[in-house]
């Protein structure tokens, strides 16, 4: 019971309510007849991930107090069914890793990457159990690999392939959502676990060895995404806002790690152990959209297309949206 507890805590459906229109629908939605902006009208529907916890972060951190807009929050198990809920209208904007908006191009979603911050590499991981045979990545050959597909771990699991000589090819994809990819490791029906923190945590302290994590093998971004649409008006300057606001939480919990991970903890479900683990490794660095970073997050694009695991190639500058990065230098 203990077990299914834990799985139902990590493995988080998506709730998004079909009746409801995002703000980001009505351009004149909170524009005074002047021109000016009334926040009060506007309510940002943001998608949320465990690895994330957008809405513990502003909660812990202080930052969701005297929000000038509303905000309306919708839970998922992992990037690419939040940018289908923001490509749909669904949501207005939320958290991925560096793989979900790659895929997204790749289906010409209405997306844009509006903000970015070093996430840190070591909570992505290559989990095997603790007495496996696999001792090295070239082990993976052959073997059955859980991943999460269109995710930062899938691009993770690429790289740590390519950069040993394999390919997708040469080993056996196992593509399930976290929840499902442990019960499969947990019982032996997968060799090995493609996976990003809080889950890459849980697997630790659950006995899992880690075979090798991201650092060498991904820059490790994270990037705030809306629709295209979010963007217009009103809706942008609340984004504006909600950005800066995540901006000075991650501030916050650089120097409150403990008392971060208690708190989410309880607010997630996600065990504090399991949550000091993956606070304790993650970096919380928000930074400018910059060439560098649009040309690694280009890379990432360039991975998956080389690997035909996307329909031909995207251009990442296309799905960028650079307006917000003067917050860095005002």
């Amino acid at each position: 019971m203990k077990t299914k507890r834990l799985f139902a805590a990590l493995a988080v459906a998506a709730t998004l309510a079909a009746a409801a229109c995002s703000s980001g629908g009505d351009d004149n939605k909170g524009v005074n007849a002047d021109g000016s902006v009334d926040l009060s009208q506007v309510t940002l529907h943001v998608g949320d991930q465990k690895g994330l916890a957008l809405q513990a972060l502003l909660e812990v951190s202080g930052e969701i107090k005297n929000l000038p807009y509303k905000i309306e929050w919708s839970t998922f198990t992992a990037g690419p069914p939040l940018l289908e809920g923001i490509n749909s209208g669904s949501v207005d904007f939320g958290g991925v890793g560096d793989a979900p908006p790659v895929f997204a191009a790749a289906a010409k979603s209405q997306i844009k990457i509006v903000g970015v911050y070093d996430s840190g590499a070591a909570g992505n991981a290559v989990v095997v159990p603790k007495d496996s045979a696999i001792k090295d990545p070239k082990d993976l050959r052959g073997k059955k690999i859980a991943v999460t597909k269109g995710s930062s771990a899938h691009y993770h699991l690429l790289s740590v392939l390519t950069k040993n000589g394999l390919t997708f090819g040469d080993i056996e994809p196992q593509y399930l959502q976290p929840a499902d990819a442990l019960a499969a490791l947990s019982t032996g029906r997968v060799d090995a676990w493609t996976v990003w923190d809080p889950y890459a945590a849980q697997a630790e302290v659950g006995g899992a060895r880690v075979l090798v994590d991201g650092t060498g093998y991904v820059k490790p971004d994270s990037f705030y995404v809306t629709g295209t649409k979010t963007l217009h008006k009103a809706n942008a300057a609340a984004v504006r806002d909600l950005l800066e606001r995540l901006r000075r939480a991650h501030t916050w919990i650089t120097g409150h790690r403990e008392e971060w991970a208690k708190q989410s903890s309880g607010i997630t479900g996600v065990p504090y152990d399991v949550t000091l683990l993956a606070v304790n490794r993650a970096n919380y660095q928000d930074h400018p959209l910059d060439d560098a970073t649009i040309a690694a997050e280009q890379q990432v694009a360039d991975g998956f297309a080389d690997a035909k695991l996307i329909p031909g190639k995207v251009r990442i500058a296309d799905y960028i949206d650079t307006r917000f990065n003067d917050r860095f230098t005002s």
